[in-house]
């Protein structure tokens, strides 16, 4: 049977195909009337492209030896018929493991050596550096060898406590969680850094992340996995040992990189089938089990319905065998539902608006250009209905006026050229509050306020006061775009009144949501800013990464705010350029007319039979438009429904591997 997860997953796949085929269907409809011009094609485009390249990231997190890689394989990876991820007894995952697929890219573990750390250099560059990284190759038509190349992950060496304590390793303040040297003195550490697992299983094919991290020491090592991986991951799975309970290591894992997180944190209370007694009854067993549950729940400060009792190798057993009563036996069906449940309509939500918000202004700018058009055609229409019997010396006198009010509206190129370079220096006032000088800027003075800080305790302060000072910036760009909406909205009455435009205001670029993102970068930023993490601050390594990270994710918030705000104008000023273009072209038509028809009554109820015509195809062009956005829409607002667990054959590993091919 796949997991619960898997049918929630295909589904949410299935609606993403559905608004791709629909998108596909608006962008070639919009070709074909001729309304779409370059900026909304390339926004149409970027839209097909997120949704197929969307990420779902869900993050594993404990202390070592909480069975993390094993539940990682009972929910994501049992229909493989086998374990992906080494789980033995004892540590297994030395490194962060990553598990993604991308099919541009060989099947392969990639493997990045511990030794990077030394050179300074972010694990963002490195992933662009195939030469970096150690690859082994996987070969999934023999499934025998998928386990053993996936050890690799697990390889450990020995190196001196000075070159530890350059690697991250050792802290002579915190002598407890230190490696216990051997008897040469040397101390066992990761052999490598981070670990790439690009893998065709159809959920990975389909989007899905899944993050396996390490224990407290690696965690607290790598400030890129606990500053950039986990502050952007979906989902964080948080794993602790039914048998232990809530360690202190435990608990210094949530309290120090999960604890701000908990909104979108599971907490899973593994191997309850350790708890399991022969001479306890089953009632006094599941009562034992529901008492380390609200412990568990009471110790971490969460409601009791996010922590999750459950046993991964029960799981994971009982869906290789199958057996149905083992599978219910290991509580694991509740988790899935609930991380089903909440985590895969988040996404969609995310999608749903970004579609609907694109969609209806890509529909609303077509609706706008036929519609110049029908306005156009009218006035044309009235002119020619006004010919009627009219001879050829009054024809001319039209003709007349009609050059003549074709040479006063090339009078307004002037004032549009007024209109260009105002508008092109508001927006770039708008622009230089968000660019990137001033961003780095902003990094550069918090990064030397903290170290300048007594002990590091002013860090969160000053960081508090950059966040502020961030969101001023933020809003000061949304008020200049208001004010060139403003500028705007004056100018296109004008025009519309004294030239005969018909220049519509589309609503202003809504910066809310970069506002929001600066509010999460706040609060997944903060915890490594308090007096716990002092001694950290005052290490140069992390103050580095910290930074590099920082300006990482403000940087992609800025750049999408730049983007909104210059979409928005490159919009407009298409816009105004469409009509002028357009209204020109209504002037040459007129005037073309009026030379054939001079004074033919035929020719003229020919041509006014054909402005009717005309009408009515734009008519029934603007209904289609209509029907297609609603199709688009309508597709984006289906919910997504899990799909019932289907039997898969005995050897599902074949369907892998021609998923793969």
């Amino acid at each position: 049977m796949t997991p619960a997860f898997s049918g929630s997953f295909n589904a949410l796949e299935q609606w993403r195909e559905g608004v791709r085929a629909r998108l596909e269907g608006l962008a070639a409809y919009l070709v074909e009337l001729g309304t779409a011009d370059a900026t909304d094609l390339s926004q149409l485009a970027s839209l097909h492209q997120r949704l197929a390249s969307d990420k779902l990231v869900v993050a594993f997190v404990g202390e070592f030896s909480r069975g993390k890689s094993e539940l990682i394989n009972a929910i994501f990876f049992a229909d493989t018929g086998r374990r992906v991820l080494p789980a033995t007894p004892g540590r297994t995952t030395m490194c962060p493991v990553e598990l993604s697929n991308d099919p541009t890219q060989p099947i392969a573990v990639s493997l990045l050596p511990i030794a990077t750390r030394l050179a300074g250099t972010s694990l963002a560059e490195l992933r662009r550096d195939p030469q970096a990284w150690t690859h082994v190759p996987l070969d999934v038509t023999r499934p025998d060898q998928l386990p053993s190349a996936l050890r690799e992950v697990m390889g450990t060496q020995r190196v001196s406590v000075a070159e530890a304590v350059a690697l991250g390793f050792w802290d002579e303040s915190n002598a407890d969680n230190n490696p216990r040297p051997d008897d040469s003195g040397r101390v066992e550490v990761p052999a490598w850094r981070h670990a790439l697992i690009n893998y065709p299983h159809p959920l990975l094919r389909q989007g899905l992340v899944v993050l396996d991290t390490p224990g407290l020491n690696a965690l607290g090592a790598e400030p890129e996995l606990t500053l950039g991986l986990l502050p952007s991951a979906h989902a964080t799975v948080f794993i602790v040992g039914a048998d232990t309970g809530v360690t202190q290591s435990d608990m210094a894992i949530w309290r120090d990189h999960l604890g701000s997180r908990q909104g979108a944190a599971f907490v899973v209370l593994n191997k309850i089938d350790a708890l399991h007694d022969p001479l306890l009854t089953a009632a006094q067993v599941a009562a034992h089990i529901d008492a380390q549950r609200t412990a568990t729940a009471r110790v971490l400060g969460v409601p009791t319905h996010r922590v999750f009792a459950l046993s991964a190798r029960q799981a994971l057993v009982a869906r290789i065998a199958p057996d149905p009563d083992g599978l219910a036996a290991s509580r694991i069906a509740e988790f899935e539902a609930a991380l089903s449940a909440e985590l895969l309509p988040q996404r969609q939500q995310v999608l749903q608006r970004l579609i609907g918000d694109t969609v209806t202004q890509l529909a609303q700018r077509a609706e706008r250009r036929l519609g110049d058009t029908r306005r156009q055609i009218a006035e044309q229409m009235l002119e020619l209905r006004g010919l009627r019997g009219k001879s050829s010396g009054r024809l001319r006198l039209i003709r007349q006026r009609i050059e003549q009010e074709a040479l006063e509206f090339e009078h307004c190129h002037t004032r549009l050229v007024a209109l260009r370079g105002l508008h092109a220096r508001l927006l770039d006032e708008a622009l230089e509050v968000l660019s990137d000088e001033h961003l780095k800027a902003e990094v550069h003075r918090l990064v030397t306020e903290i170290k300048a800080s007594v002990l590091k305790l002013g860090a969160r302060k000053a960081f508090a006061a950059v966040c502020t000072r961030l969101r001023k910036r933020l809003t000061t760009a949304s008020q200049q775009a208001q004010e060139i909406r403003d500028m705007l909205a004056g100018t296109f009455s004008h025009l519309n009144a004294e030239f005969g435009f018909g220049l519509v205001l589309m609503p202003g670029p809504d910066l809310s949501r970069f506002t929001d993102e600066l509010d999460a970068i706040d609060s997944n930023y903060t915890q490594y800013l308090g007096l716990g993490q002092a001694l950290r601050l005052s290490q140069p390594q992390f103050m580095a990464q910290f930074r590099r990270m920082l300006l990482a994710r403000l940087d992609a918030a800025w750049d999408g705010a730049r983007s909104d705000i210059e979409s928005w104008n490159g919009a407009m000023t298409t816009h105004v350029e469409v009509q002028l273009h357009e209204r020109r072209r209504s002037f040459q038509k007129r005037a073309e007319a009026l030379s054939r028809i001079r004074g033919a009554s035929d020719e003229l109820e020919l041509r006014i039979a054909d402005i009717e015509q005309q009408d009515v195809q734009l008519q029934q062009r603007s209904e289609r438009l209509a029907a297609v956005t609603q199709a688009v829409l309508a597709s984006a607002a289906t919910a997504v429904a899990s799909e019932p667990p289907i039997d898969l054959p005995g050897d599902t590993f074949v369907s892998v591997r021609q998923a793969s091919a």
